[in-house]
C-alpha cells in the first residue's frame, strides 16, 4: 500500500478528488453562509428549517436542482446551450490544479497540497485558464437566442477582457521583486522570510487592483453587470434551470475560492503566521491557518456584495480603465525604480500609498459634477 502511495499518478488522483470534493462541499455551504451572513446584515432571519439552524438547507438545494425539470427551450443551439456550463465549471476548476493549500511537498509518499508541483508559470497558467470562463458565457447568451441573455454576455465579455489587463499587471511587480512567477515559490519566500516578508507590505496596491480585478472577472457585486436583475432579468443564464444554471453558480463560487486563496498566497503570506505556522510547524497548522486566511478573504467578498450597490457599466469600464491600470503602470515604475537604484524595499510602501491617494483624488476630481453658467432673464419693463 506504501508502495503504491509513493506513485506520483495514483497521489494525484488522490490530490485530485480531495480537491473535487472540499470544493464542492465548501460552495454548498459558503451559499449557506452568504445567507446567513446577508440576513444578518439585513436584520432578518436566514434559512432556518432544513435541519438544525438550517445547516441541511445546502442537501435540501442540491437535491432540488437534481430533481427539477430539466427544461431546454426549443429556440436554442441544443449542443452549445449544454457545452457553456460545462466550459465554466471545467476552467475553473482546472486553475485550482497550480493553487496549493498547504505546505507543497515533492517527496513521494506524502500528500504534495497541490495537484500540479513545480509549475513555475503558475500564475501565467491561472490567468490563461481564467481568462477562458468568459467564452462560457458567451455561449450560453448567445445559445440561448435571448435578447437580455446575448446583452449580458456582451457586458460580461467586455469587462473580464478589460479587467484582465489590471489582473495581469498587478503581480508583475510581485514577480520582479520575487524573481519568480510560481504560486508554491512565492508563498515559501515569504515563510521564509518571516511576517516581514509579506508582500502585503511592499505591494499594497498591487494588492488591492489583484482583488478588485479579481472579484470582476468573478461577477460579484458590484460587478455583476452580466447578471443585472433589474435590467436583463438573469441576464446570460436566464434561459437556464435546474443543474445548468446550479454549475454556473459553482463556477462561480469555485472562481471565488480560488481569488481567496491567491489573495491570501500571494499577499499575506499563504500558510505562514508568526508563532503559530513557521516553517517547522506541523502541517496542519499550515493547512489551518492558509484556509482561515481564504475564509476572512471569502466573508470579505460575500459582505462587499451587500454593502456596495452596482456599478453602471460606463463607471465599470472607467474604474478600469482610468484608475486600476495607470494604477498598476505607475506601481510597477515604483518596483523597477527600487530595484535599479538599490533602494530598500521598505520605501514601496509610502510610495505605494502615496499612488493610492493621487488615484483617488484625481477620480475624485474627475467625477464632480460642471456647473453651466446660465444667464439671468432679462426683466422687462
Amino acid at each position: 500500500m506504501l508502495e503504491l502511495l509513493k506513485n506520483p499518478l495514483v497521489m494525484a488522483g488522490i490530490t485530485i478528488a480531495v480537491v473535487i470534493g472540499a470544493v464542492l462541499g465548501a460552495c454548498s455551504y459558503l451559499i449557506l453562509l452568504e445567507r446567513k451572513l446577508s440576513a444578518w446584515m439585513q436584520d432578518r432571519i436566514g434559512p432556518n428549517r432544513v435541519g438544525p439552524m438550517g445547516l441541511l438547507q445546502p442537501i435540501a438545494d442540491g437535491a432540488k436542482f437534481l430533481l427539477k425539470e430539466d427544461v431546454i427551450p426549443d429556440h436554442v443551439n441544443k449542443f452549445l446551450y449544454l457545452f457553456a456550463p460545462c466550459i465554466a465549471v471545467m476552467t475553473t476548476l482546472l486553475a485550482m490544479a497550480v493553487v496549493p493549500f498547504g505546505p507543497v511537498s515533492t517527496e513521494p509518499g506524502t500528500f504534495p497540497f497541490i495537484i500540479a508541483p513545480g509549475i513555475d508559470l503558475g500564475m501565467v497558467f491561472i490567468f490563461a485558464v481564467g481568462s477562458l470562463s468568459v467564452y462560457a458565457v458567451i455561449l450560453g447568451g448567445w445559445a440561448s437566442n435571448n435578447k437580455y441573455s446575448a446583452l449580458g454576455s456582451l457586458r460580461a465579455s467586455a469587462q473580464v477582457i478589460s479587467y484582465e489587463i489590471p489582473l495581469g499587471m498587478s503581480i508583475v511587480g510581485l514577480a520582479l521583486l520575487n524573481h519568480t512567477l510560481s504560486v508554491e515559490k512565492l508563498q515559501m519566500l515569504q515563510a521564509e522570510g518571516g511576517f516581514a516578508s509579506w508582500n502585503i507590505w511592499y505591494q499594497p496596491v498591487a494588492a488591492l487592483i489583484f482583488f478588485v480585478a479579481a472579484l470582476a472577472e468573478s461577477n460579484r457585486l458590484p460587478f455583476d453587470l452580466s447578471e443585472c436583475e433589474q435590467e436583463l432579468i438573469g441576464g446570460f443564464h436566464t434561459e437556464y434551470s435546474a443543474m445548468k444554471f446550479a454549475m454556473f453558480f459553482l463556477a462561480e463560487y469555485t472562481h471565488v475560492i480560488t481569488v481567496s486563496l491567491l489573495t491570501s498566497i500571494l499577499f499575506f503570506g499563504g500558510w505562514h503566521f508568526p508563532w503559530i505556522a513557521e516553517v517547522s510547524s506541523p502541517w496542519f497548522m499550515k493547512v489551518g491557518v492558509l484556509l482561515l486566511k481564504a475564509l476572512l478573504v471569502i466573508v470579505l467578498i460575500q459582505m462587499l456584495r451587500w454593502t456596495i450597490p452596482r456599478f453602471r457599466f460606463d463607471q465599470l469600464m472607467g474604474l478600469t480603465w482610468k484608475v486600476l491600470i495607470p494604477m498598476s503602470l505607475v506601481n510597477i515604475i515604483l518596483v523597477m525604480c527600487v530595484l535599479e537604484f538599490e533602494i530598500s524595499r521598505i520605501w514601496l510602501l509610502p510610495g505605494s500609498l502615496a499612488v493610492f491617494a493621487a488615484a483617488g483624488l484625481i477620480s475624485t476630481q474627475g467625477s464632480l459634477p460642471t456647473r453651466k453658467l446660465v444667464a439671468a432673464p432679462a426683466h422687462h419693463h
